[in-house]
Parts: C-alpha cells; sequence; structure tokens
C-alpha cells in the first residue's frame, strides 16, 4: 500500500505508443490555465463571496488566496518538469508518499474536476438565460435551474419549483463532443474563448472603473477579518445565519473556487511538446495573470454596488445595468457565456487525464479509462462518463453546494504536492529538476499552512462531504485497486522469481 512508483518507470512508459499527442507549446498551455481560472470566479462566485462572506475586504481575500495557489504552483511546476505525464498530482503523489496516498489524491482529484466542472456549469447556464433575456427569450422555468437550492440568509434549503437545469446539460454535452475529438481542435476552441473573454473582462475594469463610489467600500470588512473554523466549529470571527463562518478568510476559502485551473495545466504535461519548460511556464504565467485580472473586478464591482446589495447570480452583468451601461449587460453576458464555456472545456479536458493515469497504474479498470481513440487519440470512454456524471450534477444540484465541496478537495490535492516536494527533495536529492520550486523548504511549508487555514475556513459539512467522499473511494480501492495496481502485479511477479 506504501510502495512507491520509481521515477525511472515514469520515463519508460512516456515511451509507450499508448500516449497522447505532444501538441501544445507555451501559449497553448497559459491559453488553458487562463481559460480555466477566468470564469465562474470573476462571473458567478466573486458576487456570492462579497454578498454573503466577505463584503469589500473580497479584494484581501483573493490576495489570500492568491498566495496560497503561488506557494503551491511552484511545487506543481517542479513536479511536472520531473515527471511531464498525464495525472498531475496523483502521479506526484505515486513517485514520493505510495500508492495508497496516490489513490487518495487521485480519487480527490475527481471530485475537484467532476465536482467543480458542474459548478461552473450551473453558472454557465444563469449567464446564458441572463444573455437571451435580453432578446426577450426565456428558458421554461420548469427547465431552468436545480430543483433546490441552499439559501444562506435562511440557513437552509429552499425549493425552486423547477424539475433541472437544461441549459447546464445542453453545454455540458457539446463540451463532450468536443473533446472527444481531439486535443488540438479543444485548444484552438479554448484560445478563440479566452481571447474573448480577456477583452470582456478588461473591459469591465476599464469602464467600471468610471463609476466607483468609494461609500460602497464603507464598511470595507462588514463580516470582520477572521472567518476561521475548526472542523466547521467557529474559532476566530463571526457566525452568518447558517452556521458557517464569514468574514474575510472565509470569504477566501469561498473564493479559492475561483483559482482552480492552474493545476490542471499539469494534467496536460504530456501533450506538450517540451514539458520540462513549458509547463511551468503555463502554470505561473497564468496563475499571476488572473490574480491581477481577479483584483480588478473586485476593486470594480464592490465599489459599484454596495455589497449586501450585489446580484448573486450575475453580479457583474447586473452592476453595469444598475449604473445604466444597459450595453454592458450584453458584452459582460456574451463575454460570460464564453468565458465559463472554456473553463467546462479545461476542467472536463483534465478529469479524464487523471482517469487515465490511474488506468494505467492498474487502480481503475484500464480497458474502458486507458482507452485511447484509434484516430482522435482522446481516452474517449472516460470522457463521455465525465460529460454523463457532470450533466448530472450539473442538472440537479445548486452552486452553493457544489463550490464548497470542490474548494475542500482541491486545498487537500494541494497540501499534498507541497509535501511531496519535500520528500522528493530528501528522498531523491539529486535528481534532475529542470524547474526547481525556490526557497524549499519555506515555499512548500507556506502553501501546506496557507491551504491548511483556508480548509479550517470551511463550513463542517464540508469535511462531512469529503469524508464520505474518501470514505467511498477507500471501498474501492481495497476491493479493487489494492489488487491490480501495477506496483501489486511487479510485486507478484518479483515474488513468483
Amino acid at each position: 500500500m506504501f510502495k512507491k512508483k520509481p521515477l525511472s518507470l515514469l520515463h519508460e512508459e512516456m515511451k509507450s505508443d499508448n500516449r497522447l499527442k505532444r501538441v501544445l507549446g507555451p501559449w497553448s498551455l497559459t491559453s488553458l490555465g487562463i481559460g480555466c481560472i477566468i470564469g465562474a470566479g470573476i462571473f458567478v462566485v466573486t458576487g456570492y463571496a462579497a454578498h454573503y462572506k466577505a463584503g469589500p475586504a473580497l479584494l484581501v481575500s483573493f490576495l489570500v488566496s492568491g498566495l496560497a495557489c503561488i506557494f503551491s504552483a511552484l511545487c506543481y511546476a517542479e513536479f511536472a518538469s520531473m515527471a511531464p505525464v498525464a495525472g498531475s498530482a496523483y502521479t506526484y503523489a505515486y513517485a514520493t508518499l505510495g500508492e495508497l496516498f496516490a489513490w487518495i489524491i487521485g480519487w480527490d482529484l475527481v471530485l475537484e474536476y467532476t465536482v467543480g466542472t458542474a459548478s461552473i456549469a450551473h453558472g454557465w447556464s444563469k449567464y446564458f438565460q441572463n444573455f437571451i433575456g435580453i432578446f426577450h427569450l426565456t428558458v421554461p422555468r420548469l427547465l431552468s435551474c436545480a430543483p433546490f437550492d441552499f439559501d444562506p440568509s435562511r440557513g437552509g434549503v429552499v425549493h425552486t419549483g423547477s424539475w433541472f437545469d437544461l441549459p447546464a446539460l445542453v453545454i455540458v454535452a457539446i463540451v463532450t463532443v468536443v473533446l472527444v475529438i481531439g486535443i488540438r481542435e479543444s485548444s484552438r476552441f479554448n484560445n478563440a474563448m479566452v481571447a474573448l473573454k480577456l477583452c470582456v473582462v478588461l473591459l469591465v475594469i476599464g469602464a467600471g472603473v468610471f463609476f466607483i463610489n468609494a461609500a460602497n467600500w464603507h464598511p470595507f470588512a462588514p463580516f470582520g477579518w477572521a472567518g476561521l473554523s475548526l472542523f466547521g466549529k467557529t474559532v476566530w470571527g463571526q457566525t452568518g445565519a447558517d452556521g458557517a463562518p464569514v468574514g474575510m478568510l472565509a470569504g477566501a476559502a469561498m473564493i479559492f473556487f475561483a483559482y482552480i485551473g492552474f493545476d490542471s495545466v499539469s494534467t496536460h504535461a504530456e501533450e506538450a511538446r517540451n514539458p520540462q519548460r513549458d509547463v511551468p511556464i503555463g502554470i505561473i504565467a497564468s496563475l499571476i495573470i488572473c490574480t491581477v485580472l481577479y483584483i480588478g473586478v473586485t476593486i470594480v464591482l464592490t465599489g459599484m454596488v454596495p455589497s449586501d446589495q450585489i446580484d448573486v447570480e450575475a453580479p457583474v452583468a447586473a452592476a453595469f445595468q444598475r449604473v445604466g451601461l444597459q450595453w454592458g449587460q450584453f458584452v459582460i453576458s456574451l463575454g460570460a457565456v464564453a468565458g465559463i464555456t472554456s473553463v467546462i472545456l479545461v476542467l472536463m479536458l483534465s478529469q479524464p487525464r487523471v482517469l487515465l493515469a490511474m488506468a494505467r497504474d492498474g487502480m481503475l479498470p484500464e480497458s474502458f479509462f486507458g482507452a485511447i481513440h484509434p484516430r482522435f487519440r482522446t481516452p474517449w470512454k472516460s470522457t463521455i462518463l465525465t460529460g454523463i456524471v457532470v450533466g448530472a450534477m450539473a442538472s440537479f444540484i445548486p452552486l452553493g453546494i457544489l463550490a464548497e465541496l470542490v474548494n475542500i478537495g482541491t486545498l487537500l490535492a494541494f497540501i499534498i504536492v507541497c509535501l511531496a516536494v519535500l520528500i522528493m527533495r530528501y528522498i531523491h536529492p539529486d535528481t534532475e529538476r529542470p524547474f526547481r520550486c525556490p526557497w524549499v523548504p519555506l515555499i512548500p511549508v507556506l502553501g501546506v499552512l496557507f491551504c491548511l487555514v483556508l480548509m479550517f475556513s470551511l463550513p463542517s459539512a464540508n469535511w462531512l462531504r469529503l469524508f464520505v467522499w474518501m470514505l467511498l473511494g477507500m471501498v474501492i480501492y481495497v476491493l479493487y485497486g489494492r489488487h491490480h495496481s501495477v506496483m501489486a502485479r511487479r510485486r507478484k511477479m518479483s515474488m513468483g522469481d
């Protein structure tokens, strides 16, 4: 269970014929990162977090979350340059912490990408309906959203009167088809979406700055500067109507969701033309660019609208409409639809690559999850399965529950990667590292501490959901993965010899 996968075996597997196409350069990888990061974070979650968690202090929340991501990103970049294969943190954990921890992080990544995509598809649906509403078109109420929602102001679940979210289901189906066709086509589609949404984000900042009312920033931190909890019990700061912590740190824990995406760049290392150089560039460049844009949009949004009046469903478009910029609703909604589409694409692009890496190691059935399409050279079966699961979740589960669930899974992944860098430096100090994380052990330790603080700032329900998910994963590992893994087979062969 604690057997490590040698780096030599990873390098040997890279020479196999059953590989993905190496077609991505530094610009494409950076675009994939931006495509995944800039989306629901700016266009959806920002409004929710400012309204319910942090107020204008959300600006500082983004800085705290950004620091946690930067520390983790440097660790990701070192590993991605050492082992440029599919699998991301799962592969890194296998090489440093052993099979059991690799399974835990792989199963955790499945949670991150699946739930993250579903929540973002939900946000896409809201902006799509906002966009077609400009032309006086509507989606029937019975097909407009999830059948229930969680209202933090009431502290409970409310029924919406809908059956399921049809627009979310449709966009997931379209993206699934694009992903099956091929990585080059997916990358081109993403590049076009990224260019459009970057123009919209810069327009939001450039035009919105003229409508900032400084009075909207007072009080700057209406919920306080804290929001730290221990397994859901608030130990520092205020508590909201739903019993969850509120404040700047609680806001940071919530909008950490906005940063998922830079780690997805590492899942495409096997498709990079020069992974040792290009993957670290893609990870770090996309994270820095997006952090600057997030801060700019947060300043504009909280300056244009008092935080307690921000529209939770479509905050940026509603803010422009509020100040009389009717054209802003059209442009922003169009940009949001395109932008969030690219986020869905990149996350759904990453998920099958993690499943592919786990299948190659025997942790999942390789005949299904490891199947590469003979023509398109994509993991087509797992891509279709991902589309089915994501579509179902996006149709029936609301944004608030999904966003917080994906946060805790992502934070756990980052902690394991930071620890893995420390361990790898100790057990393999002489291994070639085309990119080296600076100031080790300081950077990995800070990454662990920042991520732990954010994990403890999440509501207790998130810990319960994570525990249930991990328990289910352990059952699968004990019944299947432990007996079928590549390392188990190698061990049996050595014992037979």
